[in-house]
């Protein structure tokens, strides 16, 4: 039983490759060999905040209505002022927002 085991582990054992034996020149590593990419480096934190922006979004569009509400009611329909201010307060809104972050994405 003890040769058949050993006949099995021969079997199964794979010869050692010499090193030096490689002969694409891939398979040799060079730190200087122009084709590997260079090391990258950390991004600088950005400092983007969603919700800042979401705030001044809001904060716009909403003195927005405040204003168009208040130009409403003077002229003798508060409603329609509504509508018009938060049109303008999403365009105003959308325009700080970029004005505010341009530079940072």
């Amino acid at each position: 039983m003890g040769a058949a085991r050993s006949h099995r582990r021969d079997r199964h054992e794979v010869a050692e490759f010499p090193q030096n034996d490689a002969r694409l020149p891939c398979y040799k590593r060079r730190d200087d060999s122009g084709i590997l990419a260079l090391r990258m480096q950390a991004a600088s934190p950005s400092s983007f905040e969603p919700a800042g922006a979401g705030g001044l979004l809001l904060a716009v569009l909403v003195l927005c209505i405040g204003a168009g509400v208040l130009l409403g009611w003077l002229a003798g329909s508060a409603g329609i002022g509504a509508l018009i201010g938060a049109l303008a307060g999403i365009l105003g809104g959308i325009l700080a927002v970029y004005r505010r972050y341009r530079g940072v994405i």
